[in-house]
């Protein structure tokens, strides 16, 4: 494997880099695969019986057995999966395409997905449960760097709620013309002339 696809190998192992390219058939075929085919390789019946059900389709396939994977928390492996193949689809094609024989680029890829882990684990052990990827409110940013945050400095809605409360007010009212009194008799007039047709 090493001789084959030697930075597939450094990402996911001998194991699961043979099994993904046996899965398609050869290293090239595995090549044209996007990452986001390459992460549910393997789950192919799974998928097929969500999409036909309506159901969540599968995080992962053949990809899961790969130990930085198996070592990552329940709550992030879907994350940790969809980056890993999105790292290994790169180092399929420089494989596949690449002249190096070396494995640099899985090496720099495994290293992407070592400092992952670590920040979706951190914030898993957050309070927020995973969900805290928000900036910090402009409060404290304001107070991280030593002053006090004026709130009278921020733009209200006040004069742009009048503004378009006045402009709906405005659109209701019919224009103050001559010509709509004209506009109004000539109508009336079309009306009876109209029901004098049909009884006649």
């Amino acid at each position: 494997m090493n001789a084959v696809a030697p930075n597939l190998t450094m990402m996911v192992g001998e194991l699961v880099g043979a099994k993904l390219i046996s899965h398609a058939g050869s290293l090239i075929n595995l090549a044209k695969y996007p990452a986001s085919t390459i992460q549910i390789l393997g789950a192919e019946k799974a998928l097929f019986r969500a999409m036909r059900t309506k159901h969540n389709t599968p995080k992962y396939g053949l990809i899961y057995q790969a130990s930085i994977i198996g070592q990552c928390p329940a709550k992030i492996k879907g994350k940790l999966s969809r980056t890993l193949a999105a790292k290994c689809s790169v180092c399929i094609r420089v494989d596949a395409l690449g002249e190096s024989e070396n494995a640099q680029v899985g090496e720099d890829c495994k290293g992407y997905i070592e400092s992952r882990l670590k920040f979706l684990e951190a914030n898993v052990n957050n309070k927020d449960g995973g969900n805290n990827f928000a900036r910090p409110k402009p409060q404290a940013q304001h107070k991280a760097r030593g002053g006090e945050y004026n709130t009278e400095a921020d733009v209200s809605l006040g004069p742009i709620q009048k503004l378009s409360s006045n402009f709906v007010a405005a659109s209701k009212r019919k224009p103050a013309n001559d010509d709509d009194d004209d506009y109004e008799e000539s109508e009336k007039a079309a009306k009876v002339n109209k029901k004098k047709k049909t009884s006649e």
